[in-house]
């Protein structure tokens, strides 16, 4: 059993719906939080700063009336996720409104800072470090990180490349405490896979991406619909970072997904012209066999929660 921080325990249902960049938005965080699982953004996607203020305002707002309305069913708590690369300007500013707020949840990427960790709990929140392999694992967890997301091969945009079963079980070995798996999980199913791995939480997000409230466009979402993971494709070009991205969406933007050339990694940025690259080029896990339809948040959440217990009653749990 892994220890597990308070407002980590309180989840019903081992899901966090992943931070998706310039897609996620309140609407969506509130969606996911009020059907049960944790809801994230990036804090980047909140432009200009001052916006970041607005949306933790209604997040927060949002989510306690839903408490004071349903208080037998209480929302999850709610994450935003600061990219600590030295490119991000933005951090410091962000940190502070994050502070104002106490959001109850910190994701970590693009290097650990020993600095970012001390600051989150000194309002009480808890830091969640997304990592690629076992030794950035130990690193983020030696500079303070309460908990890791485990990014496997599978999952969409920034992804690793080793296999969940390889990536749970190193980690694992050595550290007890909160552990999310991200890679491919799109299936209730799934869900209880990366639990039986030894993973807390699925770190589930293309998924989220075909859902009414994603902040996404009409075409990104079909495109989710009628793809499988055939039409996935890994490359470090758009942002200096290895990622997974929808080939029919490089093809749009006259490229050819069988030939792209290799990025700077030193050039990696989360500025204007990143922001615009993922406008045109979009993300996504191999998971995306299992997605149908577009459908509404509450209704994803809720075929999750069907299929795992389906799932459950065939292994006799």
């Amino acid at each position: 059993m892994s220890k597990l921080p308070p407002i980590l325990q309180q989840l019903c249902f081992p899901v966090i719906g992943s931070p998706l960049f310039i897609i996620s938005n309140p609407k969506l965080i509130i969606a996911q939080c009020t059907s049960g699982v944790i809801g994230s953004m990036p804090a980047l996607n909140a432009r200009p700063t001052t916006q970041l203020d607005d949306w933790l305002a209604e997040i927060t707002e949002a989510l306690a009336a839903w408490n004071r309305a349903y208080p037998n069913q209480p929302a999850a708590p709610f994450a935003i996720n600061q990219i600590v690369h030295k490119s991000n300007a933005r951090l410091d500013q962000d940190l502070e409104l994050c502070a104002k707020y106490k959001v109850p949840v910190i994701i970590t990427s693009l290097g650990a800072r020993e600095e970012v960790n001390h600051v989150v709990h000194g309002w009480g929140g808890v830091v969640l470090h997304d990592v690629i392999n076992n030794r950035f694992a130990h690193k983020a967890i030696e500079k303070g990180a309460d908990g890791l997301i485990a990014v496997a091969a599978g999952a969409g945009g920034h992804a690793g490349i080793k296999s969940p079963f390889a990536l749970i079980a190193e980690i694992r070995d050595w550290f007890d405490g909160p552990l999310a798996l991200s890679g491919a999980i799109a299936t209730g199913g799934a869900i209880l896979a990366a639990q039986a791995m030894g993973a807390d939480f699925a770190y589930i997000g293309s998924a989220f991406i075909a859902t009414e409230e994603a902040r996404a466009a009409d075409a990104y979402k079909q495109m989710l619909v009628d793809s499988t993971s055939d039409d996935i494709v890994y490359s470090n070009l758009f942002t200096g970072v290895h990622g997974n991205y929808l080939a029919p969406s490089i093809r749009a933007a006259g490229l050819d997904p069988d030939h792209l050339p290799e990025s700077d990694p030193s050039k990696m940025s989360f500025d204007e012209n990143a922001k615009k690259a993922w406008k045109d080029i979009w993300g996504s896990g191999q998971g995306i066999g299992a997605i149908k339809a577009v459908v509404t948040a509450a209704e994803l959440v809720a075929r999750l929660k069907r299929e795992y217990q389906q799932a459950r009653e065939r292994l006799g749990l």
